[in-house]
C-alpha cells in the first residue's frame, strides 16, 4: 500500500437538502435543535490532540434568544496559546512527511462524516449559535464545508501532479513542501464553512495549525474539531484555541516560527496584523504568507435594460439573507430612474414587507438576529445616520429590537448622495442603501461604482443589453473579485466561483480553488542526473 499512486476521487458539489415538510432531514434537524436547546455543552480547547479545561469560561447564548444558554467554553490563556504553538511545531515533521494521499484521506473521511451523522449537529449549532435559517445553515455549514474538504483534496493532488519537463538523462521534480513553521488560522462567526476551511487548507498541504475561532462561533467550531478528530486527524496538526483575540494573536505573530496567516475578518484587524508582521519581519525564520479575506461594500448596478422582477429578488436576497452578515452581501444599489419609477420601487418594498424575522427554529422565518450586542449597536448607528443625514430617507424598516434578541428589521435607505456614509462604508447588517441615477448617466455611474468604496469583493451588473454588460465588465474589472451578471452578488460555490477580492477586501487568494492551496506550500526543485560528466572540459576547448 505504501507504493500506491493514489488518484483523488473526482469531487462533486454536495446537493442542498430541501428540509421541506415531512422530509427525514427536517425531522432529524428539529430533534437535534430541541436537544441542543435542552442540553448546554462545555467546550474544551484542543491542544496536541488533548482536551484542555482552563476553568476560565466564555458563555454561549443564542443571538435571537438572550435566555437560551447553549453552553460555555474554556478560554485559552497565554500559556495555552504557547502550548498550542509548541504542539503544532512538534507535529510538523511527521505530518509534513505523511504521504499526500494519506493526509487527504483524513479530510475526505471528514466530508463523509458531515454528509451523514454530523450534518444535523453542525447545522443546528450554526442555527442556534449564529442565528442562521435552516437554508443558510445548510448551504454553509453542511454543503460548503463538505465542498471545501472534497475540492481542496482535488486541488492539492493537482498541485502535486504539476511537474516540470525532463529531457533525456535528467529527471526534474518539483516538490510541494509544507511551509516551515506553523500557520495561524483566524476564523469569523458568519460562515461555519470558513472555520472548516481556513485551518484545514494549510493542513492538507502538510502544514500544522493554531486555530483561533470567533468567540461567537465556538459551538460550530467545536463540532468541526470533533469531526476532524473522528476522521483521524493526528494530534497537534490543528490546535483549537478559543480565547482573547489580541492576546492569542500577539503571541502567534511574535513567534519566530510563524509561517503563515489564514484570516477572514475585518479589514482593520488584518491591516494591523500585516503591520505587526512587517515590524517583526527580521525575527522570523521565513517570510510569513499573508492570506486574508476582509471587508466588502458590495454592489448591484442595474442598467435601464435590466429585468425588474428578477432584479428586485436579487436586491432582497442579496441584501437580507443572513441579516446582511455576509462579506458578499449586497450593500449599495444603483438603479436607473426609469426602472425605479416604473415599478421596481414598489416591487422591492412589497418583497421586504413579506419578510418574516424571528427565531430560526421556526422555519417560516427568512431572517434571524444579528450576531451580538456590539453588532446590533453598530448597525443602529448607521440607521440613526440614515434618519438624520441630509438627502437620505428610510423607505423600509429602520426599527431595532433588542429585548429578546438582536433583531434589526430589513432596512432600505434611499440616498440622493451616491457617496454618502451609507453608500461607502461597510455596515455588515440588514441595511441596504440605494441610489437612483438618471438613465443618461450610466457612464458616470460606472465610475461611481468603481471609486466610491475602498473595497473590491463582490458586485453584480444587471442588464439585458449585452453591450452594457461588456462595458460594465471592462470598466469594473478591479471593483470586484467575484463579479456576477444578472445574479445577486452572494452564493459563491466551491469549485465553481472561487471566492475573494482585492483592494481593501483582501489578498484575493480565492478560497475554494487551487489558487488558495498553492499558497501553503514552498516548492523545491530537484534535479537528478543519470549520467553525470566525468571530465570538466567542453568540446569547444579542443584545438582541432
Amino acid at each position: 500500500m505504501s507504493n500506491v499512486h493514489a488518484k483523488v476521487p473526482q469531487p462533486l458539489n454536495e446537493p442542498v437538502w430541501s428540509y421541506g415538510p415531512g422530509t427525514p432531514e427536517k425531522q432529524a434537524l428539529k430533534r437535534t435543535l430541541e436537544s441542543m436547546c435542552k442540553q448546554p455543552v462545555e467546550i474544551p480547547l484542543v491542544i496536541g490532540g488533548k482536551s484542555v479545561h482552563t476553568g476560565t469560561f466564555g458563555q454561549l447564548h443564542s443571538p435571537h434568544d438572550h435566555r437560551l444558554e447553549l453552553g460555555k467554553f474554556h478560554q485559552a490563556s497565554a500559556d495555552h496559546a504557547r502550548a498550542a504553538i509548541s504542539a503544532a511545531l512538534a507535529a510538523q515533521h511527521d505530518w509534513a512527511n505523511t504521504p499526500l494521499h494519506q493526509r487527504l484521506a483524513v479530510f475526505l473521511r471528514a466530508a463523509e462524516l458531515l454528509v451523514g451523522k454530523y450534518r444535523p449537529l453542525l447545522n443546528a449549532a450554526t442555527m442556534l449559535g449564529q442565528s442562521k435559517t435552516v437554508h443558510q445553515a445548510e448551504i454553509d455549514a453542511a454543503c460548503e464545508s463538505i465542498d471545501f474538504w472534497r475540492w481542496n483534496a482535488h486541488f492539492a493532488a493537482r498541485i502535486a501532479d504539476e511537474q516540470p519537463y525532463s529531457p533525456p538523462g535528467v529527471w526534474n521534480q518539483l516538490e510541494a513542501r509544507a511551509l516551515e513553521g506553523f500557520v495561524f488560522a483566524v476564523t469569523p462567526f458568519n460562515f461555519t464553512s470558513i472555520g472548516a476551511n481556513l485551518p484545514t487548507a494549510p493542513a492538507m498541504m502538510g502544514c500544522t495549525v493554531v486555530w483561533k475561532p470567533a468567540q461567537t462561533a465556538v459551538l460550530s467550531g467545536h463540532i468541526i474539531m470533533e469531526i476532524l478528530r473522528e476522521a483521524g486527524l493526528p494530534d497537534g496538526v490543528i490546535n483549537f484555541v478559543p480565547g482573547p483575540s489580541r492576546m492569542i494573536g500577539d503571541l502567534c505573530l511574535e513567534h519566530r516560527d510563524l509561517a503563515g496567516i489564514h484570516f477572514t475578518g475585518s479589514t482593520g484587524v488584518f491591516q494591523k496584523m500585516w503591520h505587526t508582521v512587517g515590524t517583526n519581519i527580521g525575527r522570523y525564520r521565513t517570510y510569513p504568507r499573508m492570506i486574508g479575506e476582509t471587508g466588502g461594500k458590495d454592489f448591484i448596478l442595474a442598467h435601464p435594460s435590466a429585468d425588474p422582477d428578477a432584479l428586485a429578488v436579487a436586491i432582497v436576497r442579496g441584501g437580507y439573507e443572513y441579516q446582511g452578515q455576509k462579506c458578499s452581501a449586497a450593500s449599495r444599489i444603483y438603479v436607473p430612474e426609469s426602472l425605479w419609477k416604473a415599478g421596481l420601487r414598489d416591487r422591492v418594498l412589497a418583497l421586504i414587507g413579506e419578510i418574516r424575522m424571528g427565531d430560526v427554529s421556526d422555519f417560516r422565518n427568512f431572517m434571524g438576529a444579528v450576531i451580538d450586542k456590539a453588532s446590533f449597536e453598530n448597525i443602529g448607528e448607521f440607521v440613526q445616520a440614515a434618519k438624520k443625514g441630509p438627502g437620505m430617507k428610510i423607505i423600509a424598516g429602520g426599527t431595532l429590537k433588542g429585548d429578546d434578541g438582536w433583531f434589526v428589521e430589513p432596512t432600505l435607505v434611499e440616498s440622493e448622495d451616491p457617496k454618502s456614509k451609507l453608500m461607502s462604508e461597510e455596515i455588515f447588517g440588514p441595511v441596504v442603501t440605494l441610489h437612483v441615477y438618471p438613465d443618461a448617466r450610466w457612464q458616470d455611474t460606472l465610475r461611481l461604482v468603481d471609486e466610491t468604496s475602498p473595497y473590491a469583493l463582490t458586485g453584480a451588473v444587471w442588464a439585458r443589453d449585452r453591450a452594457a454588460v461588456h462595458e460594465a465588465m471592462t470598466r469594473l474589472r478591479h471593483a470586484a473579485g467575484n463579479f456576477y451578471i444578472n445574479d445577486k452578488p452572494t452564493g459563491a460555490v466551491v469549485g465553481q466561483q472561487p471566492f475573494g477580492g482585492a483592494r481593501a477586501s483582501g489578498t484575493n487568494d480565492k478560497a475554494g480553488s487551487l489558487w488558495n492551496l498553492i499558497r501553503w506550500v514552498s516548492p523545491r526543485t530537484i534535479k537528478e542526473t543519470f549520467a553525470p560528466p566525468t571530465d570538466f572540459r567542453y568540446p569547444f576547448m579542443s584545438e582541432a
